[in-house]
């Protein structure tokens, strides 16, 4: 087919070009000669340049439409340690703390001794710990007037000895950390004495030793007489 028209667009032009040699050699004018032949289409031409951006879309479609949530991606790397911040205002104090066991005692603490008297008008209540609050004696402050109770800051070998003024029948129990050690008893009455009763123990450091009624509570109040609880080391451990 292409063949064909070659042929015919050769065969036209042989009968023009002599037709315009004769025009350009003839001073006379001729008639007009016939269009030619449109030409094959050209190639298409590049690519323009890339335009600007365009400004975007205000339509209500584009901004209504949203996409299906995607798969959750894998967890990232840790990031940097960021720094640190500036310190806390101080906190509330705490309550205080327990007491701690008692130190070692060397040298001239190494030894130990009390003696308290009972100074009031007022006999012991039954089945309670008699209180000596008159300090007579006390080398370390081993014994505590509060509590009536000594305790015991130097290891060792200790004798324990109580004086009582009485009137009516007592018994006065020797305990050591809440185990009774010894019962001292008068069951005589209306005639004022004097009873006592000793005891030699081995204490370990921290423990306690006291006098405690039983049944019976009757200690002369003063001013008849007094009362008095005494211990001494003597032997250190």
């Amino acid at each position: 087919m292409l063949k064909l028209y070659f042929l015919e667009v050769g065969a036209l032009l042989s009968l023009i070009i002599p037709l315009l040699v004769d025009m350009e050699t003839c001073p006379a004018t001729g008639m007009p000669g016939m269009p030619g032949i449109p030409g094959l289409p050209g190639r298409d031409g590049r690519d323009g340049e890339k335009g600007e951006k365009g400004e975007p879309g205000r339509g209500q479609l584009a901004g209504s439409l949203k996409g299906q949530k995607g798969n959750t991606g894998p967890k990232g790397s840790p990031g940097k340690r960021g720094q640190s911040g500036e310190p806390g205002k101080p906190g509330l104090q705490g309550e205080p703390g327990l007491p701690g066991e008692p130190g070692e005692t060397v040298g001239l603490e190494q030894q130990a001794a009390f003696s308290v008297a009972r100074m009031t008008s007022e006999p012991p209540d039954k089945g309670a710990v008699i209180l000596f609050t008159k300090v007579i004696t006390d080398i370390n402050g081993d014994y505590d007037t509060v509590t009536g109770r000594f305790r015991c800051r130097v290891p060792g070998t200790y004798y324990f000895v109580y004086h009582a003024s009485l009137e009516r029948k007592l018994c006065v129990l020797m305990k050591l950390d809440n185990v009774i050690m010894t019962t001292f008893c008068d069951f005589r009455q209306n005639l004022r004495q004097v009873t006592s009763g000793g005891l030699s123990v081995y204490l370990s450091r921290g423990q306690e030793v006291w006098l405690e009624t039983k049944e019976f509570v009757g200690m002369t109040s003063k001013p008849s007489g007094y009362s008095i609880f005494s211990g001494f080391l003597l032997h250190p451990h």
